[in-house]
């Protein structure tokens, strides 16, 4: 097969291949891949239902309709696939932590915490599940297991910006205003938008 000059090739091939082979779940996947780049999610939810119609295990796929119900505002139907994506692969930590992210923004933080803490057990490395369970540990005020959390995130990923900021905020709660004043001037030195009254509340306390 010629490589594809563009994605419109690209797409082409994958319809052909489609058309010699219509029980390859991947190949429809990467379809959908394909027609979710030119912004064709009509088209694309029908190649990932196909996908999964082939290759019922293709969780990634569940991931994928999600995301499509994610841009149609449609946040149960988001967490629906999602659900889908960690009962059709065992262990399939990128959907414990969409569960987690969407549970936690629905304030159901007891659910976020559990997906979330799956998420990372599958995934020890999984930087944006543990900064989301750091977040979920805030809102619980579990001030102690969100900095380890936080920790946990800055020690797989250094320049990675959120957890600097939940640090921060974790060190706040505790009155520690020197480790505060530090995670938060980090997180900002990485682009993070730390928000401006967490920096008036520790400003008086820098030395």
């Amino acid at each position: 097969m010629n490589k594809p000059k563009n994605a419109q090739e690209r797409i082409a091939q994958l319809r052909e291949a489609i058309a010699g082979n219509p029980e390859c779940g991947t190949s429809h996947y990467n379809l959908a891949v394909a027609l979710m780049g030119l912004k064709k999610y009509d088209e694309a939810e029908e190649a990932l239902n196909e996908a999964v119609g082939c290759s019922p295990t293709l969780a990634e796929a569940y991931v994928m309709l999600g995301s499509i119900a994610l841009q149609r505002e449609d946040v149960d139907g988001c967490l629906y696939y999602n659900k889908m994506a960690t009962k059709s692969r065992a262990g399939f930590s990128i959907g414990y932590g969409n569960i987690g992210f969407l549970e936690l923004q629905r304030g159901n933080v007891e659910e976020a915490i559990k997906n979330l803490q799956k998420a990372v057990v599958h995934n020890s490395k999984f930087v944006q599940a543990w900064a989301t369970l750091a977040n979920a540990y805030l809102m619980k005020g579990l001030v102690e297991e969100a900095i380890k959390t936080c920790e946990k995130a800055i020690s797989i990923q250094p320049d990675f910006p959120v957890p600097y900021n939940n640090l921060g905020i974790a060190h706040l709660e505790k009155g520690e205003y020197d480790q505060a004043i530090q995670a938060f001037d980090k997180a900002v030195e990485l682009g993070y938008a730390v928000p401006e009254e967490l920096l008036k509340e520790v400003e008086p306390h820098r030395v």
